[in-house]
């Protein structure tokens, strides 16, 4: 337990997760230092100009439709506390055209004002700093006498140190985890990059659609926000985003814009046509970003698992092993993980944040253990290592 004195924490990554991390942390006193390689926050994925916030339906509850539903509601009351509708977000309904089909309630967000009213909130409590262009490269653990963690540069430069980090920079946390432990399978860390570009454009007239349509990618008719200017116009249409899996550049591409013509055209051809058209007129503007997913498609949130102890542990419990649990699995002490939040991260980031602050504060929390077990970062590590050692 970290004393009340000593609660300080690093947090790495200044997207949704990092933001939200910070912010949670804050409210209950902890003192964050927010690193980031970027000049500011919110500048890779969480840069998106607007997103979806909608609830993942499925026909029988599964892990992530219970998660979603969970983080939508509890994204609004935020939304609802922070940001003024037209300022960063609105309510709105969206059409579902696939497996889920029937109109659902939704909000449109810019990802980047969640971001900056919870920093400018952890701020307000006195309990922020932050460090731009800094690029943490490896993990350390501090000398014997001191507890905790150092972080560093590609230099080795020391960028901070504390009791407690939290990696919360996307698919860039796996190369810091597999520096942790090099002599372990880096299966144990199923984490890849997805690219998606967004293709967007001034809205000119009345709009395509009487509210966003959703098949493969969303289609948003209208998005008003005073603080898209002067990068994008007040008022935009956008289709996006693409779904490519294994790239992790950030270059708008004349394909993406195509691949998001087709799914647009699968659900309104006419605004496809509208859309064919600004293309022509070389009135189309894009935007491009990498997601993290995992293996199985859900966040990974939590104490993160000490590989070489967990190998030698499961080779220690021989036929007791089918009995262990996710849960007891050997940790390293102090460190976090927040990650693989995938196109989920306006549904994800708050509520998992809070979750993870009570875990780091050691406080209780009346989660459904299933689903702590369905975000536990340890969670492929240990299913390697049972296999392993069998």
């Amino acid at each position: 337990m970290i004393s009340p004195a000593d609660s300080r924490a690093l947090v790495i990554g200044a997207g949704l997760a990092g933001a939200a991390a910070s912010v949670a942390l804050a409210r209950r006193g902890w003192r964050i230092t927010l690193i980031d390689a970027a000049s500011g926050p919110a500048q890779a994925a969480s840069a998106l100009p607007v997103g979806m916030l909608s609830p993942h339906v499925t026909r029988a509850p599964t892990p992530l439709s219970r998660l979603s539903a969970l983080g939508v509601a509890d994204t609004r009351r935020e939304l609802a506390r922070l940001i003024p509708p037209g300022a960063g977000w609105g309510p709105c309904e969206v059409d579902n055209l696939d497996h889920d089909r029937g109109r659902w309630p939704a909000a449109l967000v810019r990802p980047g004002a969640l971001v900056n009213a919870w920093l400018h909130e952890a701020q307000a409590l006195g309990r922020l700093d932050t460090v731009w262009n800094a690029t943490v490269a490896r993990l350390q653990r501090a000398d014997s006498d001191t507890s905790g963690w150092r972080v560093l540069d590609e230099q080795g430069q020391l960028l901070g140190s504390a009791p407690v980090v939290v990696m919360a920079s996307a698919h860039g946390s796996r190369e810091l985890l597999l520096s942790l432990a090099p002599q372990a399978d880096p299966a144990g860390w199923p984490l890849r990059p997805v690219k998606g570009q967004m293709s967007l454009g001034a809205l000119v007239g009345s709009e395509w659609a009487p509210r966003p349509q959703r098949q493969s990618g969303v289609f948003v008719p209208r998005y008003e926000d005073s603080g898209l200017p002067p990068h994008w116009p007040s008022t935009l249409w956008a289709m996006g985003s693409t779904y490519v899996r294994g790239a992790d550049d950030t270059v708008v591409t004349e394909q993406g814009h195509l691949d998001n013509a087709r799914s647009l055209a699968a659900m309104l051809p006419k605004a496809a046509e509208q859309f064919q058209a600004a293309m022509v007129a070389d009135q189309l503007l894009g935007w491009a970003g990498v997601r993290c997913a995992s293996l199985d498609r859900l966040p990974l949130v939590g104490s993160v698992p000490d590989q070489v102890a967990l190998q030698a542990w499961m080779q220690a419990a021989g036929s007791r092993r089918g009995r262990l649990s996710v849960s007891e699995a050997p940790r390293l002490p102090g460190l976090y993980l927040f990650t693989a939040l995938g196109s989920r991260g306006l549904s994800l980031a708050h509520w998992c944040a809070e979750r993870l602050a009570r875990q780091i504060d050691g406080a209780a929390d009346d989660t459904e253990p299933d689903l702590v077990r369905a975000l536990d970062p340890a969670r492929f590590a240990w299913k390697l290592s049972k296999r392993q050692a069998s």
